[in-house]
């Protein structure tokens, strides 16, 4: 018996599948990371546990739904533009958030620099998103 899903999923923009599937790489990464402060009570990383779960599983996950029901705009310079800066600023903004959390006062500025490509990745999120989606 097939399912819906299986038959949903044959619809959706390849663009959207990666972005989808990038989005259960951080959604597991976050749940990991929860269980190991709940099991270990200390919650010192609880803002990288908030970052992987909202920048990392959320907000990839609502862009690869975008760029599945609205594939031409998954498939633009912007578009690119956003997966890239999203999947290279966000481990090195965890990596460097963690330290900074465990005294490493060595890793702002590679944490203001991620910061910053990650916030233009969202702005070239949101020119494709206005330039691209129309009213009909």
């Amino acid at each position: 018996m097939q399912t819906t899903f299986h038959t949903t999923q044959k619809s959706l923009s390849s663009v959207g599948i990666v972005w989808l599937r990038m989005a259960v790489i951080y959604l597991i990464l976050g749940v990991t990371l929860g269980i190991a402060m709940g099991a270990s009570e200390d919650f010192t990383l609880r803002p990288v546990h908030a970052h992987i779960n909202l920048l990392g599983w959320a907000t990839m996950a609502l862009a690869g739904l975008v760029y599945s029901v609205y594939p031409h705009a998954g498939m633009n310079r912007l578009a690119k533009l956003h997966f890239w800066m999203t999947n290279l600023a966000l481990p090195v903004m965890m990596i460097a958030l963690t330290l900074l959390l465990l005294g490493q006062r060595a890793a702002i500025p590679f944490l203001a620099a991620s910061e910053i490509v990650a916030a233009l990745g969202i702005v070239s999120f949101a020119f494709n998103i206005f330039l691209n989606l129309k009213k009909n």
